[in-house]
């Protein structure tokens, strides 16, 4: 099972919360979910932390009671899902503030339906894919972070996730150099943007990126490119997505709008 649940909150008030809070949040969050923080090498969760228009004043950031903000909670296997699927309150409450859950829109489905429905059922490839990262993404390499949207590392962090928590098993170095070989990074607007931790921060990069699959990839690559990329919306990219990065929001163009 998988699930990709979005909640709309507000603020009665101005409310004012430190802007390293993420993590104060997500450890709440998995304490009613009933998982163990940190005890998984691949996260079982993803989540994008608040967003929404906040004003920022050095280390604080003052929500707004006109705004509306939204939040989202992935569970990648069937603990977690279940755990977030029968999660049920109308607010959020750490660090002395208050957020109050207005809407909640729930989507899920399966390892298996995406795999048939994107691969096994052979469906007219998809060679253009629009992605917008919506919290600050990066990639963990040796000692440091690249913020930048290099294909490989990409498709990488999400084969990675489904090989883990997928039935179905997709292949791997291989796969990634066929799909490096494949795709090309086509365009993007991207800007980097800081998640602040308890101690430091990471940087990363946000904003919109083009992937495009080249004429010479056979289908079956497209279709395989096309399953990776959707799982995408649940699992993430990159680095440090149970804390709040690498949130990824896929438009899915058509042949006709290419």
């Amino acid at each position: 099972m998988l699930i990709h649940s979005t909640w709309t909150l507000s603020v009665s008030e101005s409310t004012v919360l430190p802007r390293s809070y993420g993590l104060e949040l997500v450890k709440q969050l998995h304490q009613k979910l009933g998982l163990e923080m940190g005890s998984e090498k691949i996260p079982s969760t993803s989540y994008s932390g608040i967003l929404g228009f906040y004003s920022t004043s050095k280390d604080f950031l003052t929500f707004h009671p006109e705004e509306f903000y939204k939040l989202s909670l992935c569970g990648l296997q069937e603990v977690a899902a279940k755990g977030i699927a029968l999660l049920e309150s109308e607010s959020l409450e750490f660090l002395g503030a208050k957020f109050n859950i207005i809407n909640r829109e729930d989507e899920t489905t399966s390892y298996e339906e995406l795999y048939t429905t994107l691969v096994a059922n052979e469906p007219e490839p998809i060679r253009q894919f629009n992605l917008k990262f919506l919290t600050p993404t990066a990639f963990a390499q040796s000692s440091t972070n690249l913020p930048l949207p290099v294909p490989s590392l990409m498709f990488r962090s999400w084969l990675e996730r489904w090989n883990h928590f997928a039935p179905i098993y997709l292949g791997s170095d291989e796969l990634i150099a066929y799909l490096t070989n494949g795709i090309m990074l086509k365009h993007h607007k991207i800007q980097t943007r800081s998640l602040v931790l308890h101690k430091g921060y990471v940087n990363g990069f946000i904003g919109d990126v083009t992937l495009q699959v080249l004429n010479r990839a056979d289908e079956l690559l497209a279709n395989v490119a096309h399953l990776l990329v959707n799982y995408a919306q649940f699992a993430g990219t990159g680095m440090k997505t149970r804390l709040g990065m690498g949130q990824t929001q896929v438009n899915i163009m058509s042949k006709l709008e290419i």
